[in-house]
Formats: structure tokens, sequence, C-alpha cells
């Protein structure tokens, strides 16, 4: 520190604010991405903008009196979550493009790599201190590759996704000889996931995007149809709900590979103003230069990158993994706040078995099935059961409290709904006309 003090006391400054922005980031992080809460991400996003601006201000300082690029990283790691929490909860592009920005940097300046101990006897040299911090840093580089991964696999960028894998391949198996004594195997599990989820959306190198293009996706014969619903009312789609829910599904963290395409076909492909350059991860097959100061990430990500050609996005509720209550819960909130011209889009992909394997008994007597008298019956609760007129959330068992059924959704009727079942038992749904 020097003689008077500023280094340590610009420290201090950023300690504390470190802890007043990870408060806010905490409360923005736990409430649900719908029905809600952007003055709490607002207010995290303010904290890391005063805290972004003192470590590139005072850097020196800073790193004289301890700071580490670690904790540089978790700064802008933090500030990347909240571009893409951003992006879920408003379907803003740029802010998915926010994301990436801050996640290629970090990358690119490598400010989570640390060496690991080279072997058990240079580990225990180090102290056993050194040996836990190194394995936390190493925890938090994996979990920031996983998030930039599903950042990069979003926007397309394939030769980003390809690169980052193999650097999370590389970067288990490095930490599995660097800490023997640690088990890495729900790494291991998340590599095979990933490798499933890659491979089941193997189209995505060189193929156009799922994103709806005027272009491509416009007919004109269409428009005179269209235009005949205009004359009483014009609709907008303005909110989605989208949940998948089976055994064994192809899924990447917490996004499956049906919410991940329904994702992208529910907003509109730019027409290239805001696809901003960003550098690549590699320059001639080597990391860029990590040794400068790093600090100069654009916070600002202006209006430039905007697309005014084209509408808003309409706004997504990703639900993982949902049971019927949470379901239930998500689109009366949702509803609450739906405007008068808003269209709610429910895609809901799921099976209608509780059994995977019943799929061969259902498919042999599907064309002999017979159908229930009524889709709307008020009979017992769990008088449905076995029958094929729902579709089924949920982790085990076939009963009444995991099953969906069409009367289920009635009460959302109330709004102009877009209902979008994924299942065998789909056909269930198509006998509401409410």
């Amino acid at each position: 520190a020097m003689a008077d003090g500023e280094p340590s006391g610009a420290y201090r400054e950023f300690k504390a604010l470190v802890e007043a922005a990870d408060r806010k980031f905490a409360r923005a992080r736990d409430l649900p991405l719908y029905g809600g809460g952007d003055h709490h991400s607002r207010k995290a996003f303010k904290a890391y903008t005063r805290l972004w601006r003192l470590q590139q201000d005072r850097r020196r300082d800073l790193v004289a009196a301890g700071l580490r690029r670690w904790e540089i990283g978790e700064v802008a790691s933090r500030i990347g979550q909240l571009y893409y929490a951003r992006y879920l909860r408003t379907a803003e592009p740029r802010s998915l493009v926010g994301a990436y920005v801050f996640y290629e940097a970090i990358y690119s300046r490598g400010y989570f790599a640390a060496p690991a101990p080279a072997n058990a006897n240079a580990s225990a040299a180090a102290g056993g201190g050194a040996k836990h911090q190194g394995l936390l840093i190493r925890y938090k580089e994996l979990r920031f590759i996983a998030r930039f991964l599903v950042v990069a696999m979003l926007m397309r960028r394939a030769e980003a996704v390809d690169h980052l894998v193999a650097r999370l391949r590389s970067l288990v198996q490095e930490s599995k000889s660097a800490y023997p004594k640690t088990n890495f195997k729900e790494w291991k599990q998340v590599l095979q996931e990933l490798d499933r989820f890659l491979k089941a959306d193997g189209a995505y190198k060189g193929s156009r995007s799922l994103r709806y293009d005027n272009l491509f996706d416009s007919y004109a014969s269409n428009l005179a149809s269209i235009a005949r619903f205009h004359s009483k009312r014009v609709l907008k789609l303005k909110e989605a709900v989208l949940t998948s829910y089976h055994r064994n599904e192809v899924k990447f963290t917490e996004l499956t590979l049906d919410t991940f395409r329904m994702l992208q076909s529910l907003e509109w492909e730019p027409t290239g103003s805001y696809q901003i350059a960003v550098k690549e991860l590699t320059e001639n097959g080597t990391m860029s230069d990590q040794s400068g100061p790093s600090g100069l990430i654009d916070i600002h990500l202006s209006t430039e990158i905007s697309d005014g050609n084209l509408p808003s996005n309409p706004q997504r509720a990703i639900i993982y993994h949902p049971t019927v209550s949470h379901l239930m819960a998500v689109l009366a909130t949702i509803c609450e706040e739906l405007s008068q011209d808003s269209i709610l889009l429910i895609y809901i992909s799921a099976s209608g078995l509780a059994d995977q394997n019943a799929y061969h008994k259902y498919a042999s007597s599907s064309s002999s099935r017979s159908r229930p008298a009524s889709a709307f019956s008020i009979d017992k609760p769990n008088s449905h059961t076995g029958s094929d007129d729902h579709v089924w959330l949920g982790p085990r068992g076939n009963g009444g409290p995991n099953n969906l059924y069409p009367e289920d959704l009635i009460p959302f009727t109330r709004y102009p709904l877009f209902l979008v079942i994924d299942s065998e038992n789909s056909h269930a749904f198509k006998a509401g006309h409410t």
C-alpha cells in the first residue's frame, strides 16, 4: 500500500460495494423471471455499474492492495448474469448481446484462469488454504463456462460453442488431475448432457436461425386473411409460457431442447443492426493478451444495437419441470397483468404416460382407443387416471396431482389464448370449445 493509504481505502470501498451489490444480486436472482421484479434487477445493475467503474478508475491501486483477477471476473460474471436474466425477462436481444460481450471478455482475458497445483506435493507445499481457494476458483470457472455456453448457443455462435465445449471438457480433465480427492462426477454428467444436447441440435451449424424472418416466413397470400381479423380487434402476442416435462429429456442445465427451440422461434430474426462485432475467443489459435488492465468492457450497450425495424419480442416465462400447481400459479400471475389487446401463448411439451416404457402399449392400442364421453367431465378428482385425456407433469407415479387436464386451462381462456400441446395426448386438448 502507498503511504497515503489510498490503495487500502480504495480496496475497503471496493469490498463494501461488493457486499452491497451481492445482496442486491441475490434478491434479483431469487425472484422468478415473470410477474414483475424489474426494480430489483435495476438496483443490482446500478450497484454493479458503480463497482465496475471503481475497479476501472482505480485498478492500479486496487491491485496493489491485493485485488485478484478472479475477483474482477466475478464482478463481470455477475453483470453478464444480470444481462442474461434481463433477456429472459424482457426478450430484448440487446440484453443477450450484453451477456455475450461480458462473458467473451471474461473468457478471452482469463479472469478465472488460475494455475492449478501440478501434483500432490506441490499442493502440500502451497498449503491447504491455497489449494482450497484454487478449487473454489476452478468451480467458478466451470460454472462460468456453462453459462457462457448457453448464451453462445442462443446466439448461434457455432465456433464459440465448439471452442467452449472443448475448453469445458479439458478443464474437467485438468481438475480431476489437479484435485484427485475431489469428486467431479456432476461435471462429467454436465458434459454428457451437453453432448446429447448438441447432437440433438446438430443442425445449428450453418443452418438458418429458428427465429422468425420476414424474408423467408411471410406469405403474401396470407395477408388478406390476416387483415380481416384487424377490422374488429388488433391482438398482439405479448406473453408466452414455455415448459416441458419428460423423463430423461435432452437438456443442458435447466434449458430443455424443446424450450430452447421455442424460445428462439418466438423471436424476430435481427436485420443486422444490433449484430455488434465481438472479438473471437482465440487469435491464431492462442488466447488473446491477458496482461493488460482488461477493465475496459463497455457496460453501456446503447440503443444502436436495438433493431428499430422489428417489433418487440413477446416476453417469455420458461419453467423447468413444474408441478401442475406451480404451472397454474404462473399462468394466473401472468394473466393478472395481461392487457386487453394481448395474446397469451402456452407451450407444454409433456408425455401423456407416466411410464415411458408403456409407449409401445399406447401405440398398439391407439387405433382402437375410445374417446371419453366428455372432455370436461366434473367427476371425482382422480376419475381420469389411466385414461389418455391429460399430459403428465411429475417425476414418478401416475395420479391426479401430476396430471394436467384440458379443463385445468379453462380459467385462462377468459383471455385470448394460443395453446400448443406437444404430446401424444394432445388430441384431448382439441375438445375444448370455450
